[in-house]
């Protein structure tokens, strides 16, 4: 069974939102999330469930039309085929667990691919 912690897998990068994989199956994919201020996963809608659970920091998450603002120890659920994104606030880096599942398809992150090239959270 894989483990990790927060602190071992930590992975800032300057020019876009860090991950580390902590495990991935067929059923579910679960990463840890790493995002300096202002960064973000721009808004897509994949064919997944997706909880994100905030470590630190604060920021906002995307559900559908509606905006959470999040902080350490929120958890929110979007269901599949739901618009959703997670962006960190301009003053504090952000880090939280993202579980999805079933693992989204390449297909469906193009959005993703599309917003970080375009630096637009919605796209």
């Amino acid at each position: 069974m894989p483990a990790t912690d927060f602190d071992t897998d930590r992975a800032y990068d300057e020019d876009r939102f860090g991950t580390r994989p902590v495990f991935r199956s067929d059923r579910m994919k679960v990463v840890l999330g790493y995002f300096e201020p202002g960064q973000f996963i721009p808004v897509h809608a994949p064919d997944s469930d997706v909880a994100i659970c905030v470590r630190s920091g604060t920021g906002v998450v995307r559900e559908g039309e509606t905006e959470h603002i999040v902080g350490p120890d929120d958890v929110v659920v979007v269901e599949a085929g739901v618009d959703r994104g997670i962006r960190a606030d301009e003053a504090e880096r952000l880090e939280a667990l993202l579980t999805t599942s079933p693992p989204p398809t390449d297909a469906e992150h193009e959005p993703v691919r599309d917003g970080l090239e375009r630096g637009v959270f919605d796209p």
